[in-house]
């Protein structure tokens, strides 16, 4: 098994530990916030970058068709998904792509539905656009979050909504949806006409028996819909840029490739092919050892928490290395933010983020990162709260 190695990340121009006050107003907190890991790469990936740095010229890059394979490879082995090359498109991150998506999928205006509470990005990518932000709330017992079939049918018909978009597996409810889950949103958006920007970059994170399931698998909704997905989360590249959309309609990557020839952003850099290539290619053995950590570090915090703080809900984790944490038993959502800062002085991403002021007392944890830090984090909120 190939090493896991923790690497002190301070002082290393990240936005995690060294750029918080733009989100949190102060720095020198201690960081379990932004979806990047504190873990060294895989180190396949290493080796291919080091080898085309000594190369020496970094001039224009021709993709390789190893590339494509590797990607192609890893969706059919992991996911049972066939996917060809000529469905493969560009984006430098799934957050640009579902951007341009909602540009290019609907007009100003339109509604837009998501399931909330939900990674806030979606929401901008709505507002940003000046398109209309339609909320479905999933449905939370006891922490454990299910959709809402008939509230998100209704508001599709009552606001005309055109685009749906979809997070599998969710973040931050940490659920990995199952297929009949899924056919029955897929269903209910072929049944009014709305597109679907399927956003699976948590897709290789999942847990114990649950499989997460692309979206891409039902084939009689290809026509509406799009994926998104990376290596970045799988195996720690944010910063290389370098996303994959998946585009099986001929119509849709028509619409696709004349928006993005407008914008004359169709290929990315050098380096992040090289990484995405080779964490696809050699970074298995990486991941499952990354899983482990991840798994581990979650029961720590469940265990630790239902012990010290009895009434704190943690929502399970399926999927994701992101865990969502309700503290209404304790706090208030106009005191949270003064709570987790001042007393307990961490940066985590607070949960009116994810959809407003309903989700006020929840905070979002990111478990990817060594078991010190975590236990840093939780004595804090058992110490503080």
């Amino acid at each position: 098994m190939e090493e896991i190695k923790y690497v002190e990340r301070k002082n290393s121009n990240c936005n995690k530990w060294d750029e918080q006050t733009g989100m949190f107003g102060e720095e020198n907190l201690h960081a379990m916030w932004v979806a990047d890991m504190d873990f060294r790469v895989p180190q396949c990936v290493i080796a291919a970058l080091e080898n085309y740095v000594q190369f020496g010229v970094y001039g224009y890059y021709k993709i390789p068709q190893e590339y494509y394979t590797a990607f192609i490879n890893w969706e059919k082995v992991h996911h049972e998904l066939e996917v060809k090359k000529e469905w493969m498109r560009f984006s430098p991150g799934v957050v640009a792509g579902f951007h341009w998506l909602v540009q290019m999928l609907s007009n100003s205006g339109d509604a837009v539905i998501v399931n909330t509470p939900v990674y806030y990005p979606f929401l901008n990518a709505v507002k940003n656009n000046d398109r209309r932000l339609i909320c479905s709330d999933l449905i939370c017992e006891d922490g454990i979050y299910r959709i809402d079939y008939e509230d998100f049918e209704k508001k599709i018909i009552e606001n005309q909504v055109k685009v749906f978009i979809l997070c599998s597996p969710h973040n931050p409810a940490g659920r990995v949806w199952k297929k009949e889950e899924l056919e029955r949103l897929l269903a209910i958006c072929k049944m009014h006409d709305v597109y679907i920007i399927s956003d699976e970059i948590h897709h290789d994170l999942v847990f114990e028996d649950n499989k997460h399931i692309p979206s891409l698998l039902f084939k009689e909704y290809e026509d509406r819909m799009v994926m998104l997905t990376a290596a970045s989360k799988t195996f720690n590249l944010a910063g290389a840029q370098n996303s994959i959309v998946v585009i099986p309609d001929e119509k849709l990557r028509e619409k696709w490739d004349k928006y993005t020839l407008g914008h004359r952003v169709i290929g990315g850099n050098a380096f992040g092919y090289i990484a995405t290539q080779a964490a696809y290619e050699g970074g298995e053995e990486w991941l499952t050892g990354i899983k482990a950590q991840i798994y581990d570090n979650y029961l720590y915090l469940k265990k630790e928490l239902s012990e010290k703080l009895p009434e704190v809900i943690v929502t399970p984790l399926e999927g994701t290395y992101l865990c969502w944490v309700d503290l209404k038993a304790y706090v208030s959502e106009e005191n949270i933010k003064d709570m987790i800062q001042k007393k307990c002085r961490l940066a985590v991403d607070y949960g009116d983020w994810f959809g407003g002021e309903r989700f006020g007392t929840h905070i979002r944890i990111n478990l990817a990162t060594s078991h010190e830090n975590v236990k840093i984090a939780v004595d804090a909120l058992v110490d503080n709260i």
